[in-house]
């Protein structure tokens, strides 16, 4: 790899959004890319993981605000719905790009 790979590969690194390095973090975005919204219990159960990691994950896209949150009454139990901000789109799209990019920088 030449100095020009190598500086063209940084480049590309450097638009990765460290928010969504995270796995759970990169799957709740990508499930919620592909749907209108999903409920708390609906990502824990597509992603396997539990309350508390979910909660921790969804709260730092929250605090980005790439997610909203709608809270009501189903009967009497609560439900939580996610859904997608246009900022939250905006930034899964670029995060993706880059992705992309960086494998096609590598073959």
């Amino acid at each position: 790899m030449d100095v020009f790979q190598v500086r063209d590969v940084r480049e590309i690194v450097d638009k990765l959004n460290k928010v969504l390095e995270s796995r759970v973090r990169l799957a709740v975005m990508s499930a919620l890319s592909v749907n209108e919204g999903l409920t708390f219990n609906s990502l824990k159960e597509m992603l396997n993981v539990t309350d508390g990691n979910l909660a921790s994950h969804i709260a730092a896209l929250e605090q980005e605000r790439y997610l909203t949150v709608k809270k009501r009454f189903v009967g009497k139990k609560p439900q939580t719905t996610y859904a997608l901000t246009t900022a939250g789109r905006k930034a899964f799209a670029e995060h993706i790009d880059a992705l992309e990019q960086l494998i096609r920088s590598s073959q």
